[in-house]
């Protein structure tokens, strides 16, 4: 199931690819009509900015799942009365 879950998901955004990057046309246009360093800036620039943001995206889903597996684990323990 989870196999089917990562096919997916890599499925569904590879798919998108072409279309997020073209978002706006004026943005687009701009970006293309600078030189090729000036294209390699705006790609490395487009990095820098997308970095953290996976790191904490990454992080946040991270620390939502061990806390929700602790918590059931917490929740399906016997009591002892």
């Amino acid at each position: 199931m989870k196999i089917r879950a990562a096919i997916l998901a890599a499925c569904l955004f590879l798919s998108g690819a072409r279309a997020f990057s073209q978002a706006c046309s004026m943005c687009y246009s701009t970006a293309r009509a600078t030189s090729k360093d000036g294209q390699k800036a705006i790609n490395r620039g487009v990095f820098v900015l997308l970095i953290p943001t996976l790191c904490f995206m990454t992080g946040g889903g991270w620390v939502a799942l061990r806390y929700s597996r602790r918590r059931d684990l917490e929740n399906n323990q016997p009591t002892k009365n």
